[in-house]
């Protein structure tokens, strides 16, 4: 086996899913657009799939219909190194969709993403139990996550003082 390509299935909001995705997320390009022809689902001419990488990660996209929706039981981690990242990314990927709880959105296709700075994960799995329990606690409170706060609360800072 030589990877595993996640295959997303659009109404008929593919081109310009992969268009956004591609724009945002840094090392990001679109490979090509297929099109229906006669024998298809969908008007000849129509686009059919969009083959795009993320930061190298290799994607397809379908215009297959409204079938199929997008649902929260799978997502896409975007790991990122500054707050800034993350206020980029959140920013961008939740105009026009849902922001959530805990750094999860959903763009306007439904897709659901984690807009995650790569220091939660580490102040998670520190040893020291209650410092990453504090963490947890504050991540918790969040939308969008916040480094600052997160750090204040792995020093053991009261939640009151954290806002």
């Amino acid at each position: 086996m030589k990877h595993i390509t996640p295959f997303l299935w659009f109404d008929k909001e593919a081109e310009d899913a992969a268009k956004l995705y591609t724009s945002v997320i840094p090392n990001s390009k679109i490979n090509g657009v297929t099109h229906y022809g006669e024998v298809g689902s969908r008007e000849p001419g129509t686009v059919m799939t969009v083959d795009f990488e993320l930061n190298g990660q290799k994607f397809v996209a379908l215009n297959g219909g409204p079938e199929f929706q997008f649902t929260e039981a799978v997502s896409f981690i975007l790991s990122c190194e500054t707050q800034d990242e993350v206020d980029d990314l959140w920013v961008k990927l939740s105009e026009g969709g849902e922001q959530g709880p805990c750094g999860w959105l959903k763009d306007r296709y439904g897709l659901s993403w984690q807009v995650v700075p790569t220091i939660l994960e580490e102040l998670i799995r520190d040893p020291d139990q209650e410092k990453s329990q504090r963490v947890m606690a504050a991540m918790m409170q969040m939308g969008k996550i916040e480094i600052e706060p997160l750090k204040r609360a792995a020093e053991g800072e009261p939640a009151s003082t954290r806002a």
